[in-house]
């Protein structure tokens, strides 16, 4: 099973789909699953603490596949562990870095000395065209609609924008759970598509079955942007908690974080108290119920296993584009 693109061509894998690296969701299990399918299965080295643990997580993950895996690091000053990551992914052999949240010039650099690629997280074409300048490999157009930090804009004008004006593979992310989005995707102008909020409805996923049955019962009006988790709009399910908390940050903090000599320090403050909430509601009961999702929860109605999604997917895609219109003449 291949579908040949220039992100499957730059990657040396069959399908042109990611397992998105998401925080606290994305484990060896799913990353290997997805690699070992055809895909190119990824994880956030912040999903291990301290990093000590992430490089046995990465041991195990390349003794169990010899396919291309990927890591998401957050190349920003909230992220301190981002060099000694960087390290413990080259010495592993890491085929993929994604980066998000900051600049991914050393990323780049020493990711291209050891042979693997690197794309980046944008939301816009200034973005995009900064880290292509810096030598990125690739971009992913995180677009509205999608889980954990997304953009604003539809991915029905920023994929082809992109495409028009970059000279570097695009994936597309946001809202991609099933295989006619993706051959939408596909069909704007990405070579690739980053698929993630599938994947917390997956058996491999060791989140708390509450998360998953939120994503089964959820729909795409369930989902709400609220900067209380990182100081940066995040999608996620609206519950009582986060009606209870609100979205906007509290009056003070977002006061403080417009003073330039504050706002590091502030940032970092949100983010560990967010980051924390994320935690606690992904593990385990709590009352401080804070679940990422992107609105492709709408298509997601069963919990089924990494291998059956990606299946899933091809066959749809295989439908999708099998059943469109022809002109005629």
């Amino acid at each position: 099973m291949k579908l040949p693109t220039p992100f499957t061509k730059m990657m040396n894998c069959d399908l042109p789909i990611i397992g998105a690296p998401m925080f606290l969701v994305s484990n060896e299990d799913l990353v290997v699953k997805v690699s070992e399918k055809g895909g190119v299965g990824t994880v956030p080295s912040l999903n291990y603490r301290p990093s000590s643990q992430f490089a046995e997580a990465l041991a195990d993950i390349k003794r169990r596949t010899k396919k291309p895996i990927g890591v998401n690091i957050i190349v920003n000053k909230s992220n301190p562990r981002q060099y000694a990551d960087l390290k413990i992914c080259l010495e592993a052999g890491v085929e993929l870095f994604i980066t998000s949240l900051g600049s991914p010039k050393q990323v780049i650099e020493e990711a291209h000395k050891n042979g693997a690629k690197v794309i980046c997280d944008v939301t816009n074409l200034d973005h995009a065209l900064k880290v292509q300048d810096q030598g990125a490999d690739g971009v992913i157009a995180v677009s509205s609609g999608a889980g954990g930090h997304a953009g604003p804009v539809s991915p029905f004008a920023l994929i082809p924008w992109l495409k028009k004006e970059l000279s570097i593979p695009i994936v597309a992310a946001g809202a991609i759970a099933d295989g006619y989005s993706m051959a939408a995707a596909i069909a704007l102008g990405a070579s690739a598509v980053s698929v993630g909020t599938r994947f917390i409805a997956s058996k491999e996923a060791r989140v708390d079955e509450a998360y998953k049955m939120a994503i089964l019962k959820s729909t795409p009006e369930d989902i709400v942007l609220t900067s209380r988790i990182s100081g940066t709009p995040a999608a996620v399910i609206k519950t009582p908690y986060v009606d209870k908390i609100g979205t906007e940050l509290p009056f003070l903090l977002a006061q403080l974080k417009r003073i330039p000599a504050a706002k590091k320090t502030v940032q970092m403050i949100i983010y560990a108290l967010g980051t924390k909430s994320l935690e606690n509601a992904a593990k385990g009961p709590s009352w401080k119920e804070v679940w990422s999702a992107g609105q492709s929860v709408g298509a997601i109605k069963e919990i089924l296993s990494a291998d059956e999604i990606i299946e899933k997917l091809i066959k749809e895609y295989s439908e999708a584009v099998a059943n469109l219109p022809t002109i005629e003449n």
